[in-house]
């Protein structure tokens, strides 16, 4: 008998939610990934106002202060940031609070402890000038929230490690004011795959964070664009140029500020130090050219509202790199996503100089190629053009950029990944160098494989030297081969101790007993596949290698460890596995 219908819609009513509830979980984690990235904002505006007496621009800020205070500033705060870091790390037990590699191959639990006072330090180098992004401890603070909510809920390993994810992108979609980018950011660069049962929760996370950050007061876009005029068919091309240029500069920007650390950190000095001394660094640059302090917000959108010197841009764009470097190579806590963003700026700013000499009828306005350098620079260092493309038109919503835009960063990307150049990210080194070990094992061969066999035998070998090895190796077959080396079989253990109880060892010789056909033989030029479908039809440890079928000269044994081995390691998931909900 039918159920009665007002049951029968209670039941599907309670399915439909039971199978939708991670949607509800992913905008409850936007809110409060909001709340946190907030927090943090704030606690930077009120550290400021504590330090200088005002809050908002560093440059201004910077500027109004006399040289000393600018030299000393940077310095006092990464050595403060510095002795929060040793006292988080005596703490912290091994645990890491990076929540990239948390969603990506953790178990999706973010350290609270360990997190908050990392914000702590992020918040010091920041407030007191230091060149790195804010965009980095308000992330982790996001991802860190989510954590939390999860656990509470009893969330399993893998719902909890997308709750994690969508609190990420909460983050992202609160500094930024770009939901679709930050989502894509998530499953572009932290998943390393795009599914809807991952970018579903995702999506409906970031458009929450960004809406909870436009009805709380204080609210501003973090670039204000201008309005971009259409642009002409043939000034596409002086885009796909910058996007060349971008991707050969991101690239050099990573190397050194890769190199930057590993000065530091082979300086033999202790943390504290290190970041004071980066801090100097930065400050004795602010002394003339103040606006290295703080991500560039206020630079940036000087230089996509104002006339500009280049010589002014270039020193400001030389000067930023080298306070970034001294600032995140020291080691202090932040994000390099926002001076990526700067550098592209710097450099389209820059490139807009070629064409307004060359064709300056045609020529675009230089603020279309300060938006499209930062995507440029951003989708080569980053490696996830879809997501730079995404933000930038976010920012400016402009649909003349859109073409030009799309062109730079597939470019960009394109030529960064040409000269093999480094992610800003280690979870895409990480994925990168296993898809290239993957690309390897594809093209492997078992020449690569073959161990020299200590079992061979000619074929006019006695049984007793056949025995000898028998009690040398524990192996069941010994390889037989003729004078001109080539595989002619085996001779088989039983076999050898049938003839010693016959008492007719003596007389016989291992050509009489060879087994021409009774192992499968591997070739030099065999793939991985050919050759486990070898092993399937033998169930030993190892198998004869031979140069080819039509010259079976003996090379030595491949061993089924080896085999499974690389075909375990090729086919396993990639490091940014799929997140079911």
């Amino acid at each position: 008998m039918n159920a009665p219908l007002p049951d029968r819609l209670r039941t599907r009513l309670s399915l439909l939610l039971r199978a939708n509830a991670i949607l509800l979980w992913a905008a409850l984690v936007g809110f409060v990934g909001a709340l946190a990235t907030l927090l943090f904002r704030d606690g930077l505006t009120l550290l400021q106002a504590l330090l200088f007496g005002r809050s908002g621009s560093f440059v201004d800020i910077a500027t109004a202060l006399p040289w000393q205070a600018r030299l000393l500033m940077p310095s006092a705060g990464g050595l403060l940031a510095g002795c929060v870091l040793v006292l988080a790390r005596r703490h912290a037990g091994g645990a890491r609070a990076d929540y990239m590699e948390v969603v990506a191959v953790g178990d999706g639990k973010v350290p609270v402890q360990l997190t908050l006072v990392n914000s702590v330090s992020s918040l010091l180098s920041i407030a007191s000038g230091g060149s790195i992004g804010r965009e980095g401890s308000m992330i982790q603070l996001a991802a860190m929230s989510a954590s939390v909510v999860g656990r509470i809920a009893r969330f399993n390993t893998e719902r909890l490690r997308l709750l994690v994810a969508c609190g990420a992108a909460a983050g992202i979609a609160a500094a930024y004011n770009a939901p679709i980018a930050s989502a894509f950011f998530v499953t572009e660069i932290i998943l390393g795959a795009i599914t809807m049962n991952s970018l579903g929760p995702i999506m409906v996370a970031a458009v929450v964070a960004n809406i909870t950050m436009r009805r709380l007061p204080g609210y501003h876009p973090t670039y204000e664009m201008p309005a971009f005029a259409p642009i002409a068919n043939l000034e596409v091309v002086w885009f796909v140029a910058l996007g060349v240029l971008a991707g050969l500069i991101a690239p050099a920007f990573l190397v050194a500020l890769q190199r930057t650390r590993g000065r530091f950190a082979d300086s033999g000095l202790p943390l504290p130090l290190r970041l004071a001394l980066g801090g100097l660094g930065v400050g004795a640059i602010s002394i003339w050219v103040p606006q290295v302090w703080g991500n560039g917000y206020s630079v940036v959108n000087a230089l996509l509202h104002q006339s500009w010197l280049w010589q002014a841009v270039l020193v400001v764009l030389v000067c930023k790199i080298a306070a970034t470097l001294l600032t995140s190579g020291s080691g202090a806590i932040g994000g390099i996503f926002t001076p990526t963003l700067f550098v592209g700026a710097a450099v389209g700013h820059l490139f807009a100089l070629v064409p307004q000499a060359l064709t300056p009828e045609t020529a675009a306005a230089p603020a279309a190629f300060v938006a499209v350098g930062m995507g440029a620079l951003l989708a080569a260092a980053t490696s996830a053009p879809l997501m730079a493309i995404l933000m930038i038109f976010e920012m400016t919503l402009s649909y003349a950029l859109m073409l030009p835009l799309m062109l730079a960063c597939v470019v960009a990307f394109a030529v960064a990944r040409a000269v093999n150049g480094p992610s800003m990210y280690e979870i895409t080194a990480r994925r990168a160098a296993d898809e290239q070990e993957r690309e390897r094992l594809r093209a492997i061969r078992m020449q690569e494989l073959i161990r020299p066999a200590d079992t061979v035998l000619p074929l006019d070998a006695s049984i007793a030297q056949a025995a000898a090895l028998f009690r040398q190796h524990p192996v069941k077959y010994v390889y037989l081969v003729d004078a001109a080396r080539r595989y002619r079989g085996v001779v088989a253990l039983h076999d050898v101790a049938a003839l010693y109880e016959r008492d007719e060892a003596s007389s016989r010789t291992c050509a009489d007993i060879a087994r021409p056909d009774a192992l499968p033989v591997v070739t030099a030029d065999m793939g991985l596949d050919d050759a486990l479908r070898q092993f399937m039809r033998h169930f030993g440890e190892r198998l004869p290698a031979v140069r080819s079928a039509l010259d079976p000269e003996l090379l030595g044994a491949v061993h089924k460890t080896d085999v499974l081995d690389a075909y375990v390691r090729l086919n396993r998931a990639p490091l940014g596995m799929q997140v079911e909900a």
